[in-house]
């Protein structure tokens, strides 16, 4: 049996969640379904459950733009993210629109009936199901779900303890009064560290470079305050929302403009937390801030658990695992019972999923990006990708409100397929996600993500305030998209306006 929607969107996670509200606030009457592969809404926040799990972004802007955060925390924890975006979808009915446990291994477009055909495999009854639509939401984020990035790691068949990476993370792993060791100086590592400290004996963090680090109030400050005086919630959110925008983008064009500032000021700042006992060059990276994500922990709760002692931090490069831990090349050994590879992501556009136009598959590496959400010369279909720089979900709110204007004007003018046309030039040797930052899954990823564009609307430029005047307000007919109709002879028989 072939399931027909309008708009056949892919994950259930922020974006997923976030673009079906959209369909249903901006009015576009269309029908839709997600297709979600795990048995749970969340995406990312129902995937990773280590300990200490958050966001790195602030709640202000982590959160819907149209659904305020209400929480006083300035990053919530995992579950409460989790809950949130649960609870968003069953206030606009998106629920009942989810199949989930359903795995995408092929989108195939056909110009001639202009429709997307989508394979799916049912992964508890091993079925395989197909679906058409106009549409094709691709919202699954970059990585692979499956597996995370994990380098082989030089004679670690010798050790006796587990290496846990903390995507695949063992419900019954105890760590109690056990050493650990964390390899990684990312977002994972950092928050890691504190949260592990408080039971095991002692955690070490092993970081082969060090990355920029800043400590942030556990609580918003202006948010409490604004609680304390009874100020309504959407009110509230507005008002912290502009700000922490307008904060995110000048802390991130100093560091463009001015490098040497942003550096003095961000290892200032840490030494007055880490105070003298502990060595600088731990925090002092090689690069300037900001061609990496700036870390942020909360009431600086990294620094805290390393002048107590409870925890510490090691910069060297790995000789050897033994049986009873790792050796560095500086001839260090650390001892551990438990070692957390925190080592990042494996980079995946569309949860693996083949692409096909026309009988043709296509690699998405040969894609270039149109205003950071259509992908050129593939028609009717676009991902969401969120910022590198700043919140996630700015980017997704943004692409989603973009997407619906694009179904409007479509629907007011009789157009049924749109296609961004790149010309020759437009397209450059980039990635879309690596004009910003350097970071390692970044480089990894080059080799399955779009391209960045050269001019105008194909540069992915990452910022909000550029991005909110496109999307927004922006021509939808700019002679990039070229539109369609197709004959009512062509139509699928049995389109549903409900599903």
């Amino acid at each position: 049996m072939t399931r027909h929607v309008d708009v056949l969107i892919i994950g259930a996670g922020l974006s997923g969640i976030g673009m079906a509200c959209h369909l249903t606030r901006e009015g576009t009457g269309r029908s839709y379904v997600i297709l979600e592969r795990r048995t749970a809404i969340g995406g990312t926040w129902d995937l990773f459950r280590y300990p200490g799990i958050r966001s790195d972004s602030d709640m202000y802007t982590f959160g819907y733009g149209f659904r305020p955060w209400n929480g006083t925390r300035v990053l919530a924890d995992g579950p409460h993210i989790r809950q949130y975006v649960a609870d968003t979808a069953a206030e606009y009915g998106v629920s009942e629109h989810i199949r989930f446990g359903r795995r995408m291994t092929e989108a195939s477009w056909s110009s001639e009936a202009g429709i997307w055909t989508v394979t799916a495999i049912d992964e508890q009854s091993g079925e395989t199901e197909t679906y058409t639509s106009n549409f094709l939401v691709g919202c699954t984020g970059y990585y692979d779900y499956d597996k995370g990035y994990r380098p082989d790691f030089p004679g670690e068949e010798k050790f006796r303890g587990p290496i846990v990476h903390p995507q695949h993370w063992p419900e019954d792993l105890d760590y109690r009064g056990k050493r650990v060791v964390v390899i990684g100086s990312g977002a994972t590592a950092i928050t890691l560290i504190p949260a592990m400290s408080r039971d095991a004996a002692h955690v070490t963090m092993l970081q082969r470079s060090p990355t920029y680090i800043t400590a942030l109030p556990a609580e918003d400050p202006v948010a409490v305050g604004f609680k304390a005086a009874k100020v309504p919630d959407a009110i509230a959110y507005r008002i912290g929302r502009a700000r922490n925008i307008a904060l995110q983008r000048a802390s991130f064009q100093l560091s463009r403009t001015n490098p040497k500032l942003s550096r003095k000021l961000l290892l200032s700042a840490v030494r007055m937390q880490v105070g003298s006992g502990i060595d600088m060059r731990h925090f002092s990276p090689k690069y300037d801030p900001w061609d990496q994500r700036l870390c942020v922990v909360p009431n600086g709760d990294l620094f805290k658990v390393l002048r107590e002692g409870s925890a510490s931090i090691a910069t060297d490069r790995i000789e050897t695992f033994t049986e009873t831990g790792i050796r560095l090349e500086s001839g260090e050994e650390l001892e551990a019972d438990i070692v957390i590879s925190a080592t990042g992501l494996t980079v995946q556009i569309l949860g693996g999923a083949q692409v096909v136009i026309d009988g043709e598959p296509v690699q998405t590496r040969d894609l270039v990006a149109y205003k950071g959400a259509l992908l050129g010369g593939v028609p009717n279909a676009m991902i969401v990708l969120g910022y590198t720089n700043a919140s996630w979900t700015l980017k997704a709110d943004l692409a989603a409100e973009y997407f619906c204007r694009l179904l409007n004007h479509m629907r007011s003018h009789g157009y049924s397929t749109v296609v961004a046309v790149p010309r020759e030039g437009d397209r450059s040797e980039h990635s879309m996600m690596g004009g910003a930052l350097t970071s390692g899954y970044i480089q990894r990823g080059d080799a399955v993500m779009p391209r960045q564009g050269t001019r105008g609307p194909w540069q992915v430029i990452n910022n909000y305030f550029r991005d909110r005047k496109l999307l927004r307000k922006g021509a939808i007919e700019d002679g990039v998209l070229e539109f369609g109709r197709r004959p009512a002879a062509t139509r699928p028989a049995a389109e549903s306006r409900s599903a």
